[in-house]
């Protein structure tokens, strides 16, 4: 079994076991982040593994593409935030490309800049990690943007 990180949660979409799984599209899998310090923390994991977006098939890239905006103006549309930032990562253990989709509001961090200015422990804080109940309605706020965009 590969041992990448984002592989591994494909899997569990796959087999019906992740909780965070919003929708799959043609070129990747939407997720709703483990952990909402930022409300609405969205990522979009490429069905390919992949390390870089010209190691992908120039059809599929473009796809993969128009899909990360997708996801990006569903996320926008759910969570209504000031500003939207979007990073595509892959780097350590995790080097399957993954897009992440932080709802930023103003005021949300003590000083302006990146979210990954804040303290990991801030970020991963187990408040922030959402109820079932509560992670249940991100879902369908993000799931009910996508389906209208995506249909």
């Amino acid at each position: 079994m590969c041992k990448c990180g984002v592989c591994q949660r494909i899997e569990l979409i796959k087999q019906g076991q992740n909780p965070y799984f919003v929708k799959e599209l043609e070129t990747g899998y939407v997720v709703i982040g483990d952990y909402q310090r930022f409300r609405g923390y969205t990522l979009f994991l490429c069905k390919e593994h992949a390390e870089e977006l010209h190691f992908l098939e120039e059809e599929f890239r473009y796809k993969f593409l128009r899909e990360m905006s997708t996801v990006a103006e569903a996320v926008y549309k759910a969570f209504k935030p000031d500003k939207l930032n979007y990073e595509l990562l892959g780097v350590g253990n995790a080097v399957h490309m993954h897009w992440h989709f932080f709802p930023r509001r103003n005021g949300d961090t003590p000083n302006p800049g990146p979210v990954w200015k804040l303290d990991k422990s801030e970020m991963y804080h187990e408040k922030y990690r959402p109820a079932k109940l509560d992670l249940e309605e991100l879902k369908a706020q993000l799931r009910a943007e996508l389906d209208q965009l995506t249909e």
